[in-house]
C-alpha cells in the first residue's frame, strides 16, 4: 500500500551506532542531535514543520501542502495521537524543530491491532509491518545525521513492538533520501507505484527487516 507521506532528503555520514534497532534511544547523542516523540500538546509545532516540508519537497510526499492548509486544530492532533512521531533539533538552535518522522502499523498480523483500530495507539505489534513516514529535514541542517537520528527513532519503536520489518516508500529519483535509507539498513522491494500527490511521479518500496 502506498503511504500518503514520505519524503528524506538528508545526506551526510551516518554512523554504525546509529542505524541499529539497539541504539536508536531519543535524546541527546555524540552528535548533539536531540530527537524527542511528540504529543498531540505539540501540533502547532508538528504543523510548522510539516508545512515546511511540503513547501520545501513537494515531490517527496504523497500529500500536498494545499491539503495540509486545510487542516485544523483537531486534525493535527489526531495525527498526534495514536501512533509515535519525532522532531529533532540541533544544539545551536535547541528550540526550532529541524526535522521530523513518524511511524505507524502499516500491516498487522491477524489478531493485532491496526492503525485503522480506535485506541491501538502504540500497542504491540508483534510479526507486524510497521511504515516509516513524514520524514524530512530542513536544508540548514543535512549533512549533519539528523535523517539517520529520525529513521532510528522510528526502527526502534517498531523493534520494542516486536515489528518483523520497517517499511517505506521513497520518491524515485530522490537519491540523497535512498542512499540515506540504504546506510540505515533498509534495501528495495521492488515495489513500484504511483506518487498519491503527482501521479507523473513514481515511489518505490524500501523495506528492513528487523531481528526476531
Amino acid at each position: 500500500m502506498t503511504n500518503v507521506e514520505n519524503a528524506a532528503t538528508e545526506t551526510g555520514p551516518v554512523k554504525d551506532e546509529l542505524t541499529g534497532a539497539g541504539a536508536a534511544d531519543t535524546g541527546a547523542n555524540d552528535s548533539g542531535v536531540v530527537v524527542r516523540q511528540v504529543g498531540p500538546d505539540d501540533w502547532r509545532e508538528w504543523r510548522a514543520i510539516r508545512l515546511a516540508a511540503l513547501e520545501e519537497a513537494p515531490w517527496a510526499f504523497g500529500s500536498t501542502l494545499a491539503q495540509a492548509r486545510t487542516f485544523v486544530e483537531d486534525d493535527w492532533r489526531r495525527r498526534l495521537s495514536g501512533f509515535p512521531c519525532y522532531l529533532a533539533h540541533l544544539p545551536e538552535e535547541p528550540a526550532v524543530a529541524v526535522g521530523m518522522s513518524g511511524a505507524y502499523v502499516e500491516e498487522p498480523e491477524p489478531g493485532e491491532p491496526g492503525i485503522d483500530d480506535p485506541g491501538s495507539g502504540a500497542a504491540e505489534g508483534r510479526g507486524a509491518t510497521f511504515g516509516l513516514v513524514s520524514m524530512w529535514v530542513s536544508p540548514t541542517a543535512r549533512g549533519r545525521g539528523v535523517g539517520a537520528h529520525l529513521i532510528a527513532a522510528v526502527v526502534d519503536w517498531a523493534a520494542r513492538s516486536g515489528a518483523a520489518r520497517v517499511h517505506l516508500w521513497v520518491t524515485d529519483g530522490n537519491d540523497p533520501a535512498r542512499r540515506l535509507y540504504e546506510r540505515c539498513g533498509f534495501v528495495p522491494t521492488g515495489e513500484r507505484a504511483p506518487l498519491p500527490s503527482d501521479p507523473s511521479l513514481s515511489e518505490i518500496g524500501m523495506v528492513r527487516e528487523l531481528s526476531a
